[in-house]
């Protein structure tokens, strides 16, 4: 079994991005904009109480959905 061969093929050149890009995508005034506004949006709906009811868990969701987008716009 741990003799046969796999038809998997390794990934080569697969690079991320240098930390020094990464800093200057964070420090762009818009990604800085558009992150504080999705975390601001995320601690509202603490500051009223928390999710209570349905819209409350969708506006959670989707504060949450910008900031990992935001996040992850950085990792490309």
């Amino acid at each position: 079994m741990l003799t046969e061969k796999s038809d998997i093929q390794e990934v080569k050149g697969f690079e991320t991005v240098p930390e020094q890009i990464r800093l200057s995508k964070m420090l762009r005034i818009e990604w800085m904009g558009q992150t504080l506004a999705s975390l601001f949006w995320i601690v509202s709906v603490f500051a009223y109480g928390g999710p209570e009811g349905l819209g409350d868990w969708l506006q959670l969701m989707a504060a949450s959905s910008w900031m990992l987008s935001n996040i992850a716009s950085i990792m490309k």
